[in-house]
């Protein structure tokens, strides 16, 4: 009876690892896939090409530290559009990872949501709830002075019964203007071109 649960054991590992390998491809194309529509999407544009990627790390207020990854875009004539910087924060459920697009000048043109684990109906409006013309709606605004909830004193409304969700959202939003106003400002780079 153990010899036969262990070669069960091992030839379902052995095929588990297998389809993990054979799939393991698919699903970082995948990946790649959505990160290049979610900078198209949070740039409004969709001619892009992103001309450097940078790497900020910051140490948060519990000193741990965060690393946020900075992809600056311009147009098809070299035109600088900005920024969109990936930002992680611990939100209701885990880990919220948001792509944040910022106009040279800072202000938000857009936002998505790459990664969440937020309660389905409450948290997960998150995707919309901040969008241009909703309730929260933050496009436009510069997160210069940081941007907080009203029931914080801020001036965005939270999503309705996800008060954490909200605050962790716009937590994400204000580190990644962070990391964004702290790289480095040059006219050269030595980063090979992506055309997404």
């Amino acid at each position: 009876m153990v010899l036969v649960l262990t070669g069960v054991a091992v030839i379902m590992g052995g095929i588990l690892a297998y389809v993990n390998h054979l799939t393991e491809g698919p699903i970082n194309d995948q990946k790649a896939k959505a990160l290049a529509d979610g900078i198209k999407s949070v740039m409004c544009v969709g001619d892009l090409t992103v001309a450097k990627i940078d790497t900020v790390k910051q140490n948060d207020a519990k000193g741990k530290e965060l690393v946020y990854t900075i992809y600056n875009v311009t147009d098809a004539q070299g035109k600088d559009l900005g920024a969109a910087v990936e930002s992680t924060t611990g939100g209701f459920g885990g880990d919220l990872k948001v792509l944040v697009g910022f106009d040279p000048e800072g202000k938000i043109l857009g936002y998505t949501l790459l990664e969440h684990t937020e309660t389905p109906g409450l948290g997960a409006k998150a995707d919309k709830w901040f969008q241009k013309g909703e309730k929260g709606d933050i496009i436009g605004k510069s997160p210069e002075e940081p941007l907080t909830v009203s029931k914080d004193g801020g001036q965005v409304d939270a999503i309705t019964a996800s008060t954490i969700t909200s605050r962790a959202f716009l937590l994400a939003v204000n580190n990644a203007y962070t990391a964004y106003k702290a790289t480095p400002v040059d006219t050269e780079t030595s980063a090979t071109k992506q055309q997404k």
